[in-house]
């Protein structure tokens, strides 16, 4: 038995002993996305309902699973801190029993590093160790590693069915505090697909992608209209914080090569995955994909080191000089920045880059229009008139950059639904923008 085997075995006991090891008042970090340590989770807030810790804060950015951790009777004893308000937390969010931080995914790092929000504890979830005694974070890097760095105690689910991806993803068994072995399935969040108003919208954002660009897509229905529409391109490549499903298709049929990327040339550049177990599969072990943490994925510097870099983000309203709000609906916080800016600046200091909003032109059921004369009051501006360079709709594409107020009205007047078009043009003569 070699040095680190005995050091892992040393560390292995149960979900319930190793939260134990948690004092009142703990900063802890949970690894988010489909990546959640259930046992952990459960053990955790087992324990807090019995009234064994308070004070703890559960610093989180998007989180899946059906352990509720922000119930009411929880409060006092865990209060969450999201940088990213997922369904799961969003009531108790928007009814202050629960923190939202908004910060750019590429600065939540720094965060941790700079204890700015400090940590005392990180529940991860990893691969089994390979032979040298080194897990990997399998399909969240991103943010779990800088955070387990930034940790006192990192407290380890090792799963046999977490994929060992590549990269700058690993962590040896010494740096663990305790190990809970497992083997459940890891969580799964299928994509829907693509319905016609989608790949409306994947049209035309797809003419505006080259042979050769490289693409940050994310998740969601728009980025599967895109794929749609991908299929002719040759020698695409990727480079994003996150992908799902969609993109095995493009590498299995030739269409993603990565091989006219400036940056990583072949490698598929990523910080965490969502998906079903054919993506899971698809990631482990292979060479082709990379995995860094955020701070360096979504660094727009970085970003903009590949040629014809092409970000395609989504939006809840845009307004009529452009600006994007995509995390609140009004007051009510609904999501957060994400990537967006980061990759939007990336792209927009790319040679040949192209920063995309793609957006339906109307919401509840065509009833309401999302190219808007002003934003709701409380709306949150993500992405500023500034940065703002292409914004799409089924209707069209408006290239806003370097354009007038006047030029730029006309321009998301005409991409919206033609039902609201004469209110608008209305309310742009009011607002004495034409």
């Amino acid at each position: 038995m070699n040095a680190w085997t005995r050091i892992f075995r040393s560390k292995i006991t149960t979900a319930e002993e190793a939260v134990r090891s948690i004092p009142d008042g703990a900063n802890i970090f949970l690894t988010g996305n489909c990546s959640v340590p259930t046992r952990l989770l459960r053990a955790l807030v087992d324990r807090a309902r019995a009234g064994e810790v308070r004070g703890l804060t559960l610093h989180q950015v998007l989180t899946l699973g059906d352990v509720d951790y922000v119930a009411p009777d929880l409060e006092g004893k865990i209060r969450v801190n999201t940088m990213f308000v997922s369904p799961n937390v969003r009531q108790a969010v928007n009814e202050g029993r629960a923190d939202f931080t908004p910060v750019f995914l590429s600065e939540i790092p720094a965060l941790f590093k700079r204890g700015i929000v400090p940590l005392d504890v990180t529940l991860a979830h990893l691969s089994p160790p390979d032979e040298h005694g080194f897990c990997s974070y399998g399909i969240e890097v991103g943010l779990t590693k800088p955070a387990a760095e930034s940790s006192r105690m990192i407290i380890a689910e090792v799963n046999e069915r977490m994929p060992r991806t590549l990269g700058d993803s690993f962590i040896h068994v010494s740096k663990l505090t305790h190990v809970v072995p497992v083997d459940y399935p890891l969580i799964e969040m299928r994509q829907g697909r693509a319905g016609e108003l989608e790949r409306a919208i994947g049209a035309h954002v797809a003419e505006l992608i080259p042979d050769g660009a490289t693409l940050q897509l994310g998740i969601g229905a728009i980025p599967d209209g895109v794929l749609h529409f991908l299929k002719d391109k040759r020698d695409l490549g990727i480079h994003t914080e996150l992908f799902s499903d969609g993109v095995v298709e493009l590498v299995e049929s030739g269409v993603v090569t990565n091989e006219r990327k400036t940056l990583h040339r072949g490698k598929i550049v990523v910080g965490m995955i969502i998906g079903s177990r054919r993506l899971y599969d698809f990631v482990h072990d292979n060479a082709m994909v990379e995995f860094h943490p955020q701070d360096y994925v979504n660094d727009p510097f970085v970003i903009a080191q590949n040629d014809n870099m092409v970000s395609i983000n989504s939006a809840i309203e845009v307004d009529l000089t452009g600006q994007v709000c995509a995390d609140s609906l009004g007051h009510v916080f609904y999501s957060g920045v994400g990537g967006q800016v980061d990759f939007v600046r990336g792209a927009a200091r790319s040679r040949g880059g192209k920063p995309i909003i793609a957006l339906p032109s109307t919401a509840k059921g065509g009833t309401i229009s999302r190219i808007v004369a002003e934003l709701k009051p409380g709306a949150g501006v993500v992405t500023t008139r500034n940065d703002v360079h292409y914004v799409v709709t089924e209707y069209g594409v408006a290239d806003l950059y370097g354009k007038t107020i006047r030029q730029r009205v006309e321009s998301l007047i005409a991409i919206a639904h033609p039902d609201f078009r004469a209110d608008l043009r209305r309310q742009a003569r009011e607002l004495h923008y034409i």
